[in-house]
């Protein structure tokens, strides 16, 4: 059940009460106190029951700067005025009331609902095609058109409206305005901030319109909330009550709602609500998942609320809410039943701490919850299991809540809380959080769908470790999507028309009319140079299920599906080199054996083969039936087309025999980086050759970023992705995720895609890819290569689990060396350690705009070797001139070698000359160099991966 379903009305009229306050109590038991019995006895009885009243009489709000007494006092107060007369009876009666005015005030709170002091500035709820207001079931007073004629702008005025009837839950859906051209509601808010937009549909039957078939969009200035909307699509019944809400951060003091329906179509509209909400009701932080990382920025999204669940407790109404949410029950997204209990307990029990008010949650729901069902079995090793639909293109904020009302004891209660089946929390404690039993406590944490799948499963189980009770809790879940890149939460097309994936607006037009005219030239030249092919070519079959990229200047079009294109044009056009026949490739990798294997990815399999000359190759075979792999073999291949560096890796040749697809490259006899430093028994690198592996790859990667009229950003730097040669010399492999970044732009809009443990926290973000992205991965492999663990270990402690996150708090500790490979003890110059934490750190900054250029990576990398060089070259000279007899000019002899002092080593740094801009433009110009004949390249994902 969708919040966007049946029976939900919203936002009771404000205007709670304020329950007695610490205060008024004090003033009532004490000031009594300071009369004595003999000067009571002498005060009027009118101003002892009007002192008397004042204090105990309950206050309410009467507008935003002031107070007024409550006309109906309490029973207490009463009494007190009755025997007011008596002194010592009324001095009782006070006594009474302070003693038990919390229990009182809390008796009072559950039975008219939860009471909170918020009153919104802005309240504007319309009744659409009413001729008069409208009042709700929970007693909210809906304007109608006629009184809100103010706000709206439509070139006509189309009113329709359905008989009563006891079937429609409010009498708002009786009613609608019928829009057949755009029209726009405009307010006037009182206070810019976080605002709720409600909007309510019910598509009754009308004889000249059929609202079930309307077909429209809804936006605002900056958001797209509804995209081509039909409510026939969006419910099982299509004369259903169908409500959508929103929560939108307005910065203006005017908020523009605009309906804009489909050519031949029309819009309609029931009600509206635009309320203000508060401004804590979302932070701008929260904990990003896939990655697990912090994550802030939040208030610059817009929500849709697409599930409110009161886990363990029944439907919950807005009268009964502190900002007239509905909250649904659990039961429909519980997975299996059998594993969860139950448990409640009374609303007046709940004690909020000062970081949690009931306006993020009322009592009700935090006095209700769902336990593990055998959470006292000898081996409860299951975890309760909750499901929510979601749309794959879209991020969302999950909130959970918690409140601890099942455990006897402090610091009781210890579990995990899972999200698809990875660890969103670990170890939760309640008790520390929240601070005691029964006190709210929630998580706001930001999951991306599109690594994640269709749907979203929140789980709880209790710890592995003997950590008390084995039992895990949930009290409520909120799921609210978030928009997404082009601000749009629904499909991928922007307010303006721009999509995801579109930099610039107009881009479409523009692009559309290169494409045609470079199709024309290449098709023409390919029936040309198709002619004259040789006779064998002819014989063989084309790429019949491939699209692959050509080239015509800056232009990327895709050939036709059926063609026959394997001619010497590709050769030029795509630079894929020597043709290799299938029967070649398979004689190379006897015949594409399985323990030939020595990678796996999304586009099929990686073999080693031999060829005749004895060429050890590596042949990637594509998987046609893989839409990821079709997707990464073009896009590798027009990367691969069109770049030349030492530090790149190069395509010998391929082949694409009987619908095969496959690439082939010289095998990089030392593998991946990652393999050199853990995970296999090989032979530790020294600290030299570390660093100039990275600087290998550092070259590699500024290549890509400035070597070509139109950047690339590789997207998936990891030290799976640089592959060693037989000399240990880097190259960046795999472009199969990368991007080109058209010319004068400096990002690109995309779905995120990656490796976890590299991902930029700012790409996950804002989903806007730049140079610094790659910046921020290699700052994640420059600590590989400096601990020699992985950037994700969900083996180890939770504060361990992401190396960035754990070496960055040693290194802002000034702690760094005790983390480091212990390999390397000893064997680095502290300067040179200190120069290359600096350089990993500045990747790692949180915004892009802080870190950074690869250019600037490199510098800091060669100076760093600079300062180990000279520091290895200082050690070897002290170690010489140590040896007995050896007397060198100004010295003595000295029969044995004495230790390297602090102030040796620093000295020795200190000679070390810093390159200069000219020997960074040398070295870069040179590192850039195309290769025609280096012969090298590459072969991809060795080792088991952890997934993209």
């Amino acid at each position: 059940m969708l919040i966007s379903s049946t029976k939900l009305q919203h936002t009771p009229k404000t205007g709670h009460t304020y329950n007695n306050s610490p205060f008024l109590s004090f003033m009532t038991f004490f000031l009594p106190l300071f009369f004595n019995h003999k000067l009571s006895s002498k005060l009027p009885h009118s101003f002892l029951s009007l002192f008397l009243l004042i204090p105990l009489s309950s206050l309410s709000p009467s507008h935003p700067g002031g107070m007024e007494i409550r006309k109906k006092p309490n029973i207490f107060t009463v009494l007190v005025i009755y025997f007011s007369p008596k002194p010592s009876m009324a001095l009782l009666l006070a006594i009474l009331l302070f003693l038990s005015g919390p229990s009182a005030s809390a008796v009072a709170a559950a039975a008219v609902g939860p009471a909170t002091g918020f009153k919104p500035a802005d309240d504007i709820l319309i009744d659409c095609g009413s001729k008069s207001s409208s009042k709700t079931p929970d007693g909210r007073v809906f304007k109608s058109d006629q009184e809100t004629i103010q706000y709206i702008e439509a070139k006509e005025d189309i009113q329709v409206s359905a008989p009563p009837s006891d079937k429609v839950a409010s009498p708002i859906y009786l009613t609608a305005r019928i829009f057949r051209e755009e029209a726009t509601y405009k307010f006037h808010l009182t206070r810019p901030g976080w605002h709720w937009v409600r909007l309510h549909f019910l598509a009754f039957p009308n004889d000249k319109f059929d609202l079930q078939q309307a077909t429209f969009s809804v936006l605002t200035e900056k958001y797209v909330l509804l995209h081509n909307f039909k409510i026939s699509n969006n419910n099982n019944d299509s004369q259903a009550v169908v409500q959508k809400e929103y929560l939108v951060n307005m910065t203006d003091a005017q908020f523009a709602l605009r309906f804009r329906p489909m050519k031949s179509s029309a819009a309609f509209i029931n009600a509206i609500e635009v309320v203000s909400a508060p401004d804590e009701l979302i932070s701008d932080s929260g904990t990003a998942l896939f990655p697990v990382n912090g994550l802030s920025g939040l208030s610059d999204y817009a929500y849709q609320s697409v599930y409110r669940v009161n886990v363990g407790g029944p439907l919950i109404m807005p009268q009964n809410d502190t900002l007239g949410r509905t909250w649904i029950p659990d039961k429909e997204f519980l997975k299996d039943e059998n594993l969860a209990k139950d448990v409640k307990t009374t609303p007046s029990a709940i004690k909020y701490p000062p970081e949690v008010t009931p306006l993020i949650a009322p009592q009700t729901v935090y006095a209700t919850a769902v336990e593990m069902a055998n959470s006292l079995t000898i081996d409860p090793n299951f975890n309760v299991s909750w499901n929510f639909p979601s749309n794959p293109s879209f991020n969302y904020l999950i909130r959970l809540h918690f409140c601890d009302i099942v455990s006897k004891s402090l610091n009781d209660l210890y579990f995990n809380v899972y999200i698809n089946g990875k660890t969103a929390i670990s170890g939760l404690d309640l008790s520390t959080v929240a601070g005691n039993l029964a006190a709210p406590y929630y998580k706001d944490i930001v999951v991306n769908a599109t690594l994640m799948g269709p749907e979203l499963q929140v789980q709880i189980g209790p710890m592995g470790e003997d950590t008390g009770t084995k039992n895990a809790i949930l009290n409520g879940v909120e799921v609210l999507k978030m928009s997404n890149s082009v601000n749009s939460l629904d499909g991928e097309f922007g307010v303006d028309g721009r999509t995801t994936g579109m930099g610039k607006h107009g881009m479409v037009a523009t692009a559309g009319f290169v494409m045609m005219f470079g199709a024309f030239i290449g098709l023409g030249a390919m029936v040309y140079k198709w002619k004259k092919r040789p006779q064998d070519w002819q014989k063989r079959n084309s790429f019949s299920s491939w699209l692959l990229p050509i080239h015509a200047g800056d232009s990327t079009f895709m050939t036709s599906k059926g063609g026959s294109q394997k001619s010497n044009f590709y050769n030029s056009t795509l630079g894929l080199g020597r043709y290799f026949s299938l029967s070649e490739l398979q004689e190379a990798t006897k015949n594409f054996e399985a323990s030939q294997i020595i990678g796996v990815g999304g586009f099929g399999n990686v073999y080693i083969g031999t060829l005749d000359d004895g060429t050890k190759v590596a042949v990637k075979r594509g998987n046609p039936q893989s839409e990821q792999g079709i997707t990464e073999f073009q896009t590798e291949i027009q990367m691969l087309s069109k770049l030349r560096h030492r530090h790149l890796v190069s395509l010998i040749g391929y082949c694409d025999e009987n619908s095969e697809m496959i690439l082939v490259y010289e095998f990089m006899s030392n593998g991946p980086f990652r393999d050199h430093l853990y995970g296999k028994n090989l032979a530790p690198l020294t600290w030299k050759q570390r660093l100039e592996i990275c600087i290998g790859s550092a070259r590699g990667l500024h290549y890509l970023h400035t070597g070509t009229a139109q950047g690339i950003i590789h997207r998936d730097v990891k030290s799976t992705n640089i592959l060693l040669d037989d000399a240990l010399v880097a190259k960046v492999a795999d472009f199969g995720l990368s991007k080109d970044v058209a010319f004068g732009q400096n990002h690109v809009s995309t779905a995120v895609k990656g490796s976890f443990g590299y991902l930029d926290p700012e790409y996950f973000r804002r989903q806007q890819l730049t140079d610094k992205s790659d910046v921020y991965s290699f700052g994640v492999v420059l600590l590989e290569a400096l601990c020699a663990r992985p950037a994700i270990n969900p083996q180890l402690p939770r504060e361990q689990v992401n190396l960035a996150e754990w070496a960055m708090q040693w290194k802002r500790k000034g702690l760094l060396e005790k983390i480091i490979d212990p390999h390397l003890a000893g064997t680095i110059n502290p300067e040179s350690m200190k120069k290359f934490a600096e350089a990993a750190e500045k990747c790692l900054e949180d915004y892009g705009v802080d870190r950074p250029t690869m250019g600037d990576v490199l510098w800091n990398l060669e100076y760093a070797l600079q300062l180990q060089e000279a520091f290895t070259q200082g050690k070897a000279e002290e170690t010489e001139n140590a040896k007995p007899g050896v007397v060198t000019p100004g010295s003595v002899p000295v029969s044995a070698p004495s230790p390297i002092t602090p102030s040796a080593t620093t000295n020795a740094a200190a000679t070390v000359p810093v390159p200069s801009k000219m020997e960074e433009n040398n070295g870069t110009a040179e590192g850039q160099a195309v290769d025609e004949h280096s012969g090298t390249a590459m072969f991809t994902q060795f080792a088991n991966l952890n997934g993209r």
